[in-house]
């Protein structure tokens, strides 16, 4: 091989050096990957989605500064006083129906001052 070229991999050692990423398109990709670091700086947001649910509409929590268990025990307090269903995806709690009130009022009484995202 020339001076120019690197050996990538061999059959007979397996992969020996990582590829360079230089393009436009791996820099971007570079960029998406990164975390949000938006939620943790603006706080408890809570806001409604429906698309790719085939029309239903959950309100999502997300930017809650708690662990898995905590988040659990938040998700089901939730769902009791609600009478809805709901999960965990993400680090963000999903709850069934549009509740942003309800869950606002429930969310500030145990302490975590949140606000509703959009419109």
């Amino acid at each position: 091989m020339g001076d120019d070229r690197r050996l990538v991999y061999s059959t007979e050692q397996g992969a020996l050096a990582k590829p360079m990423q230089t393009g436009k398109k791996q820099r971007k990709r570079a960029q998406n990957n990164k975390p949000a670091v938006r939620s943790s700086k603006q706080g408890v947001r809570i806001r409604r989605e429906s698309k790719g649910r085939g029309g239903k509409v959950v309100s999502i929590i997300d930017g809650l500064p708690l662990d898995a268990q905590s988040l659990k025990t938040l998700l089901k307090t939730l769902k009791s006083q609600l009478g809805t269903g709901g999960a965990i995806k993400d680090g963000q709690l999903e709850i069934q129906g549009d509740h942003r009130e309800k869950i606002l009022q429930i969310l500030e009484k145990a302490g975590h001052p949140a606000k509703i995202a959009g419109g």
